[in-house]
């Protein structure tokens, strides 16, 4: 499988903020089902690559359309990594939500909703500037 190419970084916002409806619904409902239909979004974001996750797919093909061509790309990499790091937690969550330990499920649930938010809010992505810290310790004088 080849990385995934530079995207445009209103797709990853476009997701963060679909993303914070549907954590902010599971918090709300308590369903453990959902958070679960949420961490396999994760996963195809993580483990498939960007290409193949639903959000990334209705921006590309629904919002990315609307809007004047964007003139930066960011790199993938830090992006898959944050969905891997959500995909963490929103499976612990499911998994706490089903069963039946709801104070864990919530507990990982907000983990999840402030990074989302944090990210659609104000363009902080906490999964990719933990992906580029572990690259700055592991890696000496790569750039990230």
């Amino acid at each position: 499988m080849s990385p995934d190419p530079p995207v445009d970084p209103r797709g990853p916002r476009f997701a963060a903020w679909v993303t914070t409806a549907v954590l902010a619904v599971v918090i709300l409902t308590g369903s453990g089902w959902l958070l679960a239909a949420q961490a396999v979004v994760f996963a195809l974001g993580a483990f498939a690559g960007l290409r193949y996750a639903p959000y990334p797919i209705l921006f590309r093909t629904l919002v990315a359309p609307r809007l004047a061509p964007s003139a930066t790309r960011e790199a993938a990499a830090p992006l898959r990594f944050a969905q891997g790091v959500g995909f963490v937690f929103a499976a612990a969550g499911a998994i706490a939500y089903l069963a039946g330990i709801p104070v864990l499920g919530i507990l990982a649930t907000v983990f999840a909703l402030v990074a989302a938010f944090l990210n659609a809010a104000f363009g902080l992505c906490l999964g990719c500037e933990t992906y580029l810290l572990i690259r700055r310790l592991t890696t000496k004088g790569a750039p990230a």
